[in-house]
């Protein structure tokens, strides 16, 4: 919360102008071109960021797919993950998220902007649904991320099991997957302090549908999981 407040007093004069744009963004989805919202999304938290003494070192940018199409699957730490990696990437994402957090303020506008789709992990027609939406998407030139973890880890850079039934949408689609190795990302919004700090995003070697064809999601999830470890310990941490 501390950093929150000094995010927003350092923008003091710009805050108001970018929450009524950003607002706005979002009760007119349909009005502006996908690349117009994240452009206004990047803009946002560039400055913010800047305010909340964080920096963001990006490695692995190159892994990006040229194409669109792709999912990334990032280690979850906490609220500020999706920030971390909108900051950094050049192109424009969506996200699956679970539903408590579809009306957090801020993240709530961030969301709409980038048209997320937010699951109700208890209703499995409602899943099964937004899994055939993603899918759909993504074949259309769409990029998304999930979370395969499907909750954050409370153990900072530590991860907990991936879930393959995270990667159903990415195996209909036959989509590249893209790892993404989150580090120190927990620090921004969940530890009480203002002092700098840097998260790391790594963007790992996409795996392409000829990689994975003959694995099943759960083998999918581990192998995933395994690069995100090892690029973690290998950061030295």
């Amino acid at each position: 919360m501390k950093r929150i407040i000094m995010m927003v007093f350092r923008n003091l004069f710009l805050v108001p102008y970018m929450w009524i744009r950003l607002c706005y963004h979002a009760s007119h989805v349909d009005k502006y071109k996908e690349e117009q919202h994240y452009e206004l999304l990047k803009y946002i938290t560039h400055r913010a960021n800047k305010g909340g003494n964080v920096t963001i070192d990006a490695y692995g940018v190159e892994n990006i797919p040229d194409e669109n199409g792709f999912m990334f699957f990032p280690n979850h730490q906490g609220l500020y993950d999706v920030l971390a990696i909108l900051d950094v990437c050049p192109k424009p994402f969506s996200v699956v998220a679970k539903k408590e957090i579809a009306n957090i303020q801020f993240l709530k506008q961030v969301f709409a902007c980038m048209k997320a789709y937010m699951i109700d992990r208890d209703d499995i027609k409602q899943s099964l649904q937004v899994i055939i939406n993603v899918t759909n998407e993504v074949k259309k030139g769409r990029n998304y991320l999930i979370f395969p973890e499907g909750t954050r880890s409370k153990n900072g850079n530590e991860l907990l099991e991936f879930k393959g039934g995270s990667f159903k949408a990415a195996t209909k689609a036959k989509c590249p997957i893209v790892p993404v190795a989150l580090i120190d990302s927990f620090k921004p919004f969940d530890t009480n302090t203002t002092s700098q700090v840097t998260v790391q995003v790594h963007f790992l070697k996409p795996l392409y549908n000829e990689d994975y064809k003959d694995m099943n999601t759960k083998e999918i999830a581990a192998l995933v999981r395994e690069r995100i470890q090892n690029t973690i310990r290998e950061a030295g941490f």
